[in-house]
């Protein structure tokens, strides 16, 4: 298995995606929809799988966020450690600040965001200005 970003998926409603992204970049933290994520082969597809997926696991709790934008907000440098190559060398565990800072930002946005309060790992691949996404 390659590497992994650790990112935390999001249901936005599609107005307050720009203020939350703007949001958690003063924590070093990245909001990517789904749709555009940087290498993202079927965005559509992927945003469709994943949003229904959400919903639905939720059995109606969340059926007002049908329509909502699903998000991927990874950490940035200042959680990270990266090699040379600019891979991801992790020297431990997430701190768990990064965690508290993430959390803390999405409350700030109470009925507007949907989530559930775990990480996910999404395969990298790195790139010149980012560590990447690369989905297959």
């Amino acid at each position: 298995m390659g590497s992994r970003h650790l990112v935390a998926t999001v249901l936005v409603e599609p107005t307050v995606v720009e203020d939350l992204e703007l949001r958690v970049m003063t924590d070093d933290l990245w909001l990517w929809p789904v749709r555009s994520a940087p290498v993202v082969v079927d965005g559509e597809r992927m945003e469709f799988q994943l949003r229904r997926r959400l919903v639905e696991q939720r059995q109606g709790a969340w059926d007002d966020a049908a329509t909502w934008t699903p998000t991927w907000i990874g950490f940035g440098d200042a959680w990270h450690e990266f090699g040379p190559d600019g891979n991801v060398q992790p020297s431990g565990p997430l701190p768990w600040a990064a965690h508290q800072r993430l959390w803390a930002a999405l409350e700030e946005f109470g009925p507007l965001v949907r989530y559930r309060r775990r990480l996910s790992g999404i395969p990298t691949v790195a790139t010149g200005d980012w560590p990447g996404l690369h989905l297959r």
